[in-house]
């Protein structure tokens, strides 16, 4: 019985086997086939892309249908992967900025200057200060047209600054718009060492050059502005000899030369110019008299810096502190000459610069330290027309107001003082004349405030009076200072130039603002005799000239 029961289970397993293999008989061939894979990467034949070479990612980068696993040139740029340089992106050119084999179209920083391709605004040239001068996404490493003005850099005259119309005034290959861009423009309280405010430093010469010593100093300065071509010359007075700088190039000067002292040296030496001449004086210096020198001959200087000698020299003085000239009448007064008269002024005819004659002299006043003459037309009329003469009186504490139109027959007019008298130094009328603004040498040392500047009200000559004071923020001595418009040029010793607005100049108080400076002494600004000595702010390009005791000439210019 048990026998009959396993042949029944073998027959049932046959039948069964017969059924299953006739429903299949109807499939096709190739289902069966494309189970295949004979790579063993788990894609079948029938849709590997490299059938030989296991490749489960089945990356195909150049769409050829050719897996890359199987494909020799994988970027399908025509270069075989084992020669190409960046065989996973197209690159038939091979190039390789910075040759380190690796080709370009494979690096993220093609020019290797630590900044990547995507932030880099200049791909092939490292560049990684990134500048871009005219922001145009392109950097000036790679931009032919850094300032975007439409004049390829390599004909720009100016490449850096916009400049479409290439301007170029004295042809010396420079575009205007680069010409006069500062040495050290003041940015951030800073013109190089020196502290600024809206000043810009534009060259230097030192000391020692200019005097060629150096134990020399600077002291008076003063300008010429050469009528014939416009060129801007430096009159820079030093301890033993007058310096002369051609300064039409303020970011260039010329040192032209020197004319040495007449009579030994001098730490007061002044100087000022008529009808083309400088006249020069020295005080404590002996018999220096006054020299004369045509400043015509600076136009043709072959080889500077030259020796130059006086065109004349006015023996009817000895040693004088100043020279003051009064250019509508041709006449200069020198004053200090205390060997001669005392100090008071004496007046000489300049009207031939190299042949000067004397016209008489004033004691009465006593010593005058500096004056200014002017031909008056300010708003006193009674005096409309007349020469007039407003002397600083030094350590006498007075101005002295004087009609000096007949030399013979000077006119006292007024004078005055002032509280805390300490130096009755140097002062300047306002254009208008109908004010004068006086600094005292010595009252920040003797008195212990800051420098203070006094303003009168010379609206009646035969009366001034003390209008208003300013007092600035430092403690530094006041010197030279001298009215150009509604601004007035202060060399203000350690504490440098400063330039105040005197605008409001009429009113009682708030009359004067400081509205830029430059210290040319950084180290200190108290109140003791170094830095700037004067200033001269009268060219019409607007350079301005500074003597520095210690440092010589700046240039300097107004940042706006």
């Amino acid at each position: 019985m048990k026998k009959i029961k396993e042949i029944i289970s073998i027959i049932l397993i046959f039948i069964a086997v017969g059924i299953s293999l006739n429903s299949c008989q109807d499939e096709p061939v190739d289902l069966i086939l494309s189970m295949a894979d004979n790579d063993g990467d788990g894609v079948p034949n029938t849709q590997d892309n490299c059938l030989e070479t296991s490749n489960p990612d089945q990356l195909d980068l150049d769409g050829n249908g050719v897996g890359d696993a199987c494909d020799p040139d994988g970027d399908g740029d025509g270069i075989i992967d084992a020669l190409d340089n960046c065989p996973f992106f197209t690159n038939p050119d091979q190039t390789d900025s910075d040759n380190d084999g690796t080709g370009d179209a494979c690096e993220q920083d093609v020019d290797n200057d630590g900044i990547p391709d995507s932030a880099d605004n200049c791909l092939d040239i490292a560049n990684t200060d990134q500048v871009d001068s005219d922001g145009d996404g392109i950097g000036d490493a790679c931009d032919t047209d850094d300032d975007n003005d439409g004049i390829n850099d390599d004909l720009d005259n100016c490449p850096l600054i916009s400049n479409p119309d290439q301007t170029d005034t004295n042809d010396n290959g420079i575009g205007d718009a680069c010409d006069n861009q500062p040495l050290s423009p003041c940015e951030n309280g800073m013109a190089g060492v020196y502290p600024c405010n809206d000043i810009d430093l534009m060259a230097t010469i030192d000391a020692q050059t200019l005097s060629n010593s150096s134990s020399a100093e600077g002291s008076d300065i003063w300008g010429w502005t050469d009528p014939l071509d416009g060129k801007e010359y430096a009159l820079v007075a030093m301890t033993n000899s007058t310096a002369f700088v051609d300064i039409t190039e303020p970011l260039n000067p010329i040192f032209l030369g020197r004319l040495n002292s007449n009579a030994g040296n001098s730490f007061w030496r002044d100087v000022k110019v008529y009808n083309n001449h400088a006249f020069i004086v020295a005080d404590n210096a002996g018999a220096h008299g006054m020299q004369i020198f045509d400043l015509k001959r600076l136009r043709s200087v072959a080889n500077p810096p030259e020796n130059f000698a006086s065109d004349a020299v006015y023996t009817g003085v000895g040693s004088c502190h100043n020279i003051v000239i009064n250019e509508s009448e041709a006449v200069a007064y020198l004053v200090g000459c205390s060997s001669t008269n005392g100090g008071g002024p004496i007046f000489v005819d300049i009207s031939n610069p190299t042949n000067p004659t004397f016209l008489g002299d004033y004691t009465a006043g006593g010593y005058s330290h500096d004056a200014q003459v002017v031909t008056y037309n300010g708003p006193d009329t009674d005096y409309t027309g007349k020469q007039i003469y407003v002397g600083s009186n030094g350590n006498t504490d007075k101005v002295v107001v004087l009609d000096v139109t007949d030399k013979s027959n000077v006119i006292a007019i007024s004078e005055f003082t002032y509280p805390q008298t300490a130096y009755a130094h140097q002062g300047w009328f306002t254009e208008d004349q109908a004010y004068f603004i006086l600094g005292d040498e010595v009252d920040e040392q003797n008195f212990g405030f800051n420098t203070k500047t006094l303003v009168f009200d010379f609206t009646d000559l035969d009366s001034p009076s003390l209008s208003s004071t300013y007092t600035g923020p430092t403690a530094a001595i006041d010197h030279n200072g001298y009215v150009k418009g509604n601004e007035y040029y202060l060399a203000n010793y350690r504490a440098g130039l400063r330039i105040l607005d005197i605008t409001n100049i009429a009113a009682a108080s708030n009359a004067i603002t400081e509205t830029a400076f430059f210290d040319t002494f950084p180290s200190s600004n108290s109140a003791n005799f170094n830095g700037v000595w004067s200033v001269y702010p009268y060219f019409a390009s607007g350079n301005i000239i500074i003597s520095d005791i210690e440092g010589g000439l700046f240039i300097v210019k107004k940042s706006n």
